[in-house]
């Protein structure tokens, strides 16, 4: 009986601590082709991991082997922006995002990260 229980309150603190995190692309899938060749990426990122430091967070948008760090945006919790560029001659760019961050832990803190699937930008002329 009390190595049930040990185990059954283990396992729910072992839940609790590893919660869920998600990255979801608030960007379009098209842009009209800028003049100055950036455009901008935005995703939020939520998780309910209580041992995230908040003040580690380093959000990335990684193109090829290029890496564009993300900032806050204004008035707006959660959200992350970036402004990436893309040659004239380049009709998509493929992108993912990545969330470096630290968890608490006991003794010291313990670097995690959360990668985004990959997702394609298509730039397409103006009308």
């Amino acid at each position: 009986m009390i190595n049930s229980r040990r185990f059954l309150i283990l396992s729910a603190a072992a839940v609790a601590l590893c919660g869920c995190s998600s990255i979801t692309n608030l960007t379009p899938s098209r842009y009209a082709r800028s003049e100055n060749g950036y455009y901008r990426v935005e995703a939020s990122w939520r998780s309910r991991q209580e041992a995230v430091r908040l003040d580690s967070f380093q959000p990335e948008v990684v193109v090829g082997l290029e890496k564009y760090p993300m900032q806050p945006v204004p008035l707006v919790k959660e959200r992350w922006e970036a402004y990436i560029p893309a040659p004239q001659s380049c009709n998509e760019v493929v992108y993912h995002y990545q969330f470096d961050y630290e968890l608490n832990g006991f003794r010291h803190h313990k670097p995690d990260s959360k990668k985004s699937a990959e997702y394609t930008l298509k730039i397409v002329e103006k009308k």
